[in-house]
């Protein structure tokens, strides 16, 4: 590599191009070495990168495993709330992986997803724990450039946002609306970059939702992401203290209100 040249993953990259290795074919691959029928997922799907609103469904018997979901590298799960039955994978930690179950989550019948990520606190909105619904991400990863042209942030659609803002207003937990910061790197959140997050007034930091949304403009996707702001990056003794049942009680409660305005969400989406 020249001096002058950019770092690879800025290089070489058709934005426009199709990719030779497609989500459809994966999954049709693992559904005839598992056995499966082709058959679609819940249209309301979650990303819960902490796993805890899982096991709390399943702690009280309200999750089952959807027999549909044919990935190779994880398990849905579905719960009916709201007058509608969703699907919902954990443990979905990280910029790449989230992309890849959003893939293969769009092309196996979802037609809404939403993120629920844990995020440390960068500017203060308000006593912990509580919620923004993200309106775009500082590009701090590298699976967002593999979807649009270098740039500082991913942003999400605003028609959809509002959308989802009206419906979780009177769910009952704090919602605020704010910008985050996506990391690959948590372990390497220095204080140098703290202070550039807050300069730049953003809200959390996390680890997934530029890549989400990068995704979300280039197919024009409707992805939604909210950071649960839960701690200060443990520099204190009791911190990720997160609510109830690890904060999966207040994440249904938004859950049930989306469902609630599912399709008045869908009439705005991208």
């Amino acid at each position: 590599m020249r001096e002058d040249e950019p770092p690879p993953i800025l290089r070489d990259k058709d934005h426009q191009a199709p990719s030779a290795f497609r989500p459809e074919a994966l999954l049709r691959e693992a559904r005839r070495q598992k056995g499966l029928v082709a058959a679609e997922v819940p249209e309301l799907c979650l990303l819960d990168p902490d796993g805890d609103i899982v096991r709390h469904l399943w702690g009280i018997g309200a999750a089952r495993p959807v027999a549909a979901w044919s990935c190779y590298h994880s398990e849905m799960f579905g719960f009916d709330i709201g007058g509608r039955h969703v699907g919902i994978v954990g443990c979905a930690v990280g910029a790449p992986y989230a992309v890849l179950l959003a893939e293969q989550m769009f092309v196996s019948g979802c037609r809404l997803l939403v993120s629920i990520t844990s995020s440390g606190e960068l500017v203060t909105l308000g006593p912990r724990p509580y919620f923004v619904l993200l309106d775009a991400a500082l590009r701090d990863e590298g699976a967002s450039y593999h979807y649009l042209p270098p740039g500082d942030f991913a942003t999400a659609d605003a028609r959809l946002l509002e959308a989802v803002g009206r419906a979780v207003a009177t769910a009952g937990p704090i919602v605020h609306r704010g910008r985050s910061w996506t990391t690959d790197a948590p372990y390497r959140e220095t204080e140098a970059l703290l202070r550039r997050g807050r300069e730049l007034g953003l809200a959390a930091i996390e680890m997934e939702s530029a890549a989400l949304y990068a995704l979300a403009e280039a197919r024009a996707l409707p992805i939604v992401c909210l950071a649960h702001v839960t701690n200060a990056m443990a520099a204190n003794t009791g911190d990720f203290e997160k609510g109830e049942a690890s904060g999966a009680i207040e994440a249904l409660r938004l859950i049930e209100s989306i469902a609630l305005a599912f399709d008045e969400i869908l009439d705005v989406k991208p």
